[in-house]
């Protein structure tokens, strides 16, 4: 859908910041994200993704983009910006935020789509980028602070909240049937396991911070672009790498491929060079999120935004799969047999 005349970027003022960036023929929407907005445009000299950053914060945008520059550097499969005329990679234009990509051909692939060998590939390009990224990113004090776990009281109290909207629906529909079924159920697991709420962890390495599918380019088997940098932070990692198996290979009844997480996890803790310890603690701190996490629900009841509906019913069905099957989810993160 074309934006209109408000929201559509500024094509002609942006490109003549740029040396011999051709003259513009196309600009369309790709998808539309809560952090920034994204178009495809073609000009005499090629194709370009340009991204409106809706944050606006050009700092952390700098900083993502020196990331990615270093990190090309390193080797590591990434889609830095264009250089404008004077060495800027951020252009505010009428107090927006804008920055210039080369334009990616490629395919995202999720967890079913991946053989063994490429989910071990995985694991072994996101252990490169943790590893990377501590060389050329320096972590302060201010960044080594410590991560409470979800409160389970906040949590009930966010449950009532949320079933109240749901039971109260109209036109009541199958999804919202699904929501109170999996949130009595949730309540019941939290009010179970309410004395495994995991300490506070430490954060001390620069992580990717949104590393999934959509994410990810692949051309033919191969990665050939991380994108999507915006929420680059200093988190524990390990973290990292729990979170994205448990998107890339959830199926669709809500269960992990562990073969697949086992190759994947193999081969981050080798490029890491994380221990069984690291990562059996990130799987339970995971674990523990996934149970207090309702964002979809949040995002359908209190925002009124639908997009996020779809993936409810495989991860809701994952936290309960992997509380009953949770030593053999941590066995196949920290590499043990049993």
């Amino acid at each position: 859908m074309p934006r209109s005349s408000a929201t559509a970027p500024p094509v002609g003022v942006l490109l003549r910041r740029y040396d011999d960036p051709g003259e513009p023929l196309s600009c369309e929407p790709v998808t539309q994200g809560l952090l920034n907005r994204g178009y495809r445009l073609a000009t005499t000299r090629g194709a370009y993704f340009l991204k409106h950053h809706l944050d606006g914060d050009r700092d952390a945008i700098t900083r993502q983009h020196r990331a990615t520059q270093r990190l090309q550097a390193l080797g590591v499969p990434v889609a830095p910006p264009v250089e404008d005329a004077h060495g800027d990679t951020v252009a505010v234009i009428g107090g927006r935020c804008y920055a210039l990509h080369p334009w990616i051909d490629g395919r995202h692939r999720d967890g079913a789509q991946l053989t063994a060998a490429q989910s071990r590939r995985l694991g072994s390009l996101l252990g490169l980028v943790h590893t990377c990224l501590e060389q050329v990113m320096e972590v302060d004090a201010t960044q080594c602070r410590e991560y409470e776990s979800a409160d389970p009281e906040e949590t009930f109290a966010l449950i009532d909240e949320l079933l109240t909207l749901a039971r109260g629906a109209r036109p009541r529909d199958g999804f919202d049937t699904l929501a109170e079924h999996r949130m009595l159920e949730r309540r019941a697991l939290l009010e179970r396991h309410a004395d495994r709420r995991p300490p506070p962890a430490s954060a001390g390495c620069w992580v990717h911070g949104d590393f999934h599918p959509l994410n990810l380019l692949y051309r033919g088997g191969e990665p050939a672009a991380i994108v999507d940098w915006d929420r680059l932070g200093v988190q524990p990692r390990a973290e990292e790498a729990v979170r994205a198996a448990a998107i890339f290979f959830v199926q669709p009844a809500g269960e992990l491929e562990l073969t697949k997480v086992r190759a994947y996890a193999q081969a981050y803790r080798r490029a890491a060079g994380a221990d069984a310890a690291e990562l059996a603690a990130a799987v339970h701190r995971v674990w523990w999120e996934r149970l207090n996490d309702f964002w979809i629900l949040r995002w359908r009841y209190q925002l009124h935004d639908r997009r996020a509906d779809p993936q409810f019913p495989a991860a809701s069905a994952l936290a309960v799969w992997w509380t009953r099957e949770y030593e053999a989810v941590r066995d196949a993160f920290a590499g043990r047999t049993g």
